[in-house]
């Protein structure tokens, strides 16, 4: 299934139906009088967000969505029925922005959370509605309300606990495929990650979280060079991030520094996020290598980083415990002062 996180689709409520223009005519009742019923209400459109949807793929088949109109109304007082609603499903997480892209209209970011987008037009009184002493045979009615219609967007930004930030190359996708049971596409290029991943990680059976990996991000990523920062929303939402360094590359302060300067070009809380440093594919290095790779990070940093290898899984548990203590924090399971130690994992989890 391909990967689909933006679509402009037109939608539209129902009109309501026409009232009708009725007299009742039967035998040995001469003066029977108005019996038009009323039109029905137009259905309305609605959003929903559904679970085990992660793609907002089936908007890119179908971009206009119309509720039914309202029936009409008959003789007998006989009222028409209300047209069908429309329901968008969507997943979790996905945001409804007017046409412009300016204003977010509706932040779906529960399961089951349901929202009316454009309400369908109230049906049209018949003529039964006019009689009176001074107008006994009224021969109008009235037609139903007109329907509302809009073009809205929908952004989907991926409900994710922890994200995964740094250069193409840097082993994200190697790490997420080591901790969870995700199989992102891994390679020994540039680039090989080209839409967000998912990973379920469990620490134990009570202790879960997911990771979300997305695309690496170049120098000049906020001015559209690479795959830009398009991608960066799937993070947004994260309790924290997880800055992976490749400590193979020659100079990983300046690569430090080159993530740190998109997030803060790209705004949205991203750069005060707390921020897990890790020095990644430390298995290629030797202890001196290592030492001289902790120095220039600290020094760009201004805190240690953690040493992984999401091949060898060297330093993986360690920093996935801090990652949980983050998510807690961001629960409320847990007080920042009550973070300073991490529990070890029942049964020794291991990558």
């Amino acid at each position: 299934m391909k990967f689909l996180d933006q679509a402009k689709i037109y939608i539209r409520s129902g009109a309501g139906g026409a009232g009708a223009v009725s007299f009742r005519r039967e035998k040995f009742i001469p003066n029977g009088g108005p019996d038009g019923g009323d039109g029905g209400k137009g259905g309305d459109v609605w959003i929903e967000a559904a679970d085990g949807l992660n793609t907002l793929i089936d908007f890119r088949y179908q971009q206009h969505f119309k509720a039914q109109t309202g029936h009409h109304g008959q003789g007998r007082q006989m009222h028409g029925g209300k047209g069908e609603d429309v329901v968008l499903r969507v997943p979790v997480g996905t945001q409804v922005l007017d046409e412009e892209k300016e204003t977010v209209l509706v932040d779906m970011d529960k399961a089951g959370q349901r929202v009316k987008l454009l309400s369908g037009g109230n049906g049209g009184w018949g003529n039964t509605r006019f009689k009176g002493p001074t107008n006994q045979a009224p021969d109008h009615a009235n037609p139903g309300q007109e329907f509302q219609e809009r073009w809205i967007w929908l952004r989907l930004k991926l409900i994710a606990d922890i994200g995964l930030a740094g250069l193409p190359n840097a082993g994200k996708s190697t790490f997420l495929a080591a901790v969870s049971a995700a199989k992102p596409k891994v390679a020994d290029y540039p680039f090989t990650t080209l839409v967000p991943n998912l990973g379920m990680v469990d620490l134990s059976p009570s202790e879960r979280f997911v990771i979300a990996d997305i695309p690496g991000l170049i120098e000049g990523a906020h001015e559209g060079a690479g795959l830009g920062t398009r991608f960066l929303g799937h993070v947004e939402r994260s309790a924290s991030l997880i800055h992976l360094v490749d400590g193979t590359q020659e100079d990983v302060a300046e690569a430090y520094r080159i993530i740190r300067g998109e997030l803060d070009a790209y705004g949205e809380g991203l750069a005060d996020k707390v921020e897990l440093l890790a020095l990644n594919k430390i298995d290629a290095l030797s202890p001196e290598e290592r030492e001289e790779k902790i120095a220039e990070l600290q020094a760009a940093s201004g805190k240690r980083p953690y040493l992984v290898s999401g091949v060898s899984g060297e330093g993986v548990t360690e920093l996935l415990r801090a990652a949980w203590t983050e998510v807690r924090k961001t629960r409320g399971e847990i007080t920042v002062e009550g973070a300073d130690t991490i529990p070890e994992t029942p049964g020794g989890w291991q990558p």
